[in-house]
C-alpha cells in the first residue's frame, strides 16, 4: 500500500505541482485496481472517488471532489481556468468552457492536460479536459477551450 501511495502521489506531482499528491491523496485513501490488469485504476476517499488513472498515459482524470480538495490546497496549481461568472451556471451543469469567456489560464496548461474550471471567485464548476494551451485560451475567442466531464450541479 506504501509503494502505491507512494506512486500515486508522485504522479499527481508530475501532472498538478509539486506537493499536490499529498493534498490530494492523504494517508487514509483507498486504490482500486483493474480487475483484468492488476494496475492502479481508481483512488477513493471513503466512498468518494478522488482520481481515475488513466490507463492510455498513466495520468489522472480527477473527479469534483478531486478537483476541490486541489483547489483548496496552498499553493500554485497549474491545472485552473477561470471562467466569467455570467457562464458559469451553464459549465457548473456540464457544459464546454469556451474561449470566449476564460478569465484567466495558467500558461502550463496543454492540449489534452486535466483541466478544473472555476468562477471568478476560485469555486469550482466543473472538471475536464484541456482543448487549447493555457495561452490559448486566453488569446482566443472562439471554439472549446475545456470539453468539461463533469459539473458540479450534473446529477450523480
Amino acid at each position: 500500500m506504501e509503494e502505491a501511495l507512494s506512486r500515486i502521489r508522485s504522479v499527481a506531482d508530475y501532472q498538478f505541482g509539486r506537493g499536490k499528491g499529498e493534498a490530494l491523496f492523504p494517508g487514509n485513501v483507498r486504490i482500486g485496481y483493474s480487475r483484468r490488469t492488476g494496475r492502479i485504476r481508481y483512488v477513493y476517499l471513503g466512498e468518494e472517488r478522488l482520481a481515475t488513472m488513466r490507463p492510455t498515459d498513466g495520468l489522472f482524470s480527477l473527479s469534483i471532489v478531486g478537483g476541490k480538495r486541489l483547489v483548496e490546497s496552498a499553493g500554485k496549481l497549474r491545472c485552473l481556468v477561470t471562467v466569467k461568472d455570467e457562464v458559469s451556471r451553464f459549465i457548473a451543469e456540464g457544459g464546454d468552457v469556451f474561449a470566449l469567456h476564460v478569465v484567466a489560464a495558467d500558461d502550463q496548461i496543454r492540449p489534452r492536460d486535466e483541466a478544473i474550471a472555476v468562477d471568478e471567485q476560485g469555486a469550482v464548476l466543473a472538471v475536464g479536459r484541456a482543448v487549447l494551451s493555457g495561452s490559448e485560451m486566453k488569446a482566443f475567442k472562439r471554439g472549446v477551450a475545456v470539453k468539461i466531464r463533469r459539473g458540479v450541479l450534473q446529477e450523480s
